[in-house]
């Protein structure tokens, strides 16, 4: 049952990717030539939520709701920034503010890493991919960013 719970957490933080997806205005941006197509991100968005979930679900079978407050608290806040990273570059077309989001997650990404490895290890290593496309993702926001200059207000 717990593991169904993170489960649904990491659908709720993925449903801004999917009411706010790439449109005309996304299609007309600049973008960098190793972008990758755009059919990969929803695979790769599937397999980085499960190991999400997954890893929550085990820092709270390790340590519960109670144990680990602070772990849960700072996973929580990483997966509404999530959310709003699509909100804030698809929805409202703000690229600038988009990777001011996206910052916040990989930071917020790397303290739970941080603090998830202190009460079960393998919780923290399934986030490993996770931060390593956020990573990827920041260099690609901030060069759509920097590419369309008048497209960010």
């Amino acid at each position: 049952m717990g593991l169904i719970v993170f489960m649904l957490g990491c659908g709720a933080a993925a449903i801004p990717g999917f009411v706010f997806r790439p449109d005309v205005w996304y299609r007309k941006l600049k973008k960098p030539s190793w972008r990758p197509p755009d059919w990969l991100f929803g695979p790769v968005w599937l397999i980085l939520y499960v190991s999400i979930a997954v890893s929550g679900w085990l820092v709270w079978r390790q340590a519960g709701f109670d144990g680990a407050a602070l772990a849960l608290s700072v996973y929580v806040l990483q997966l509404i920034l999530n959310g709003l990273w699509s909100v804030a570059f698809f929805g409202v077309r703000r690229p600038g503010l988009a990777l001011l989001d996206i910052v916040c997650l990989w930071l917020s990404i790397v303290a739970t890493i941080a603090i998830f490895h202190q009460i079960q290890a393998t919780a923290a290593y399934v986030l490993i991919p996770y931060v390593l496309w956020v990573t990827f993702a920041v260099a690609l926001n901030f060069s759509i960013w920097r590419l369309n200059p008048a497209r960010s207000p």
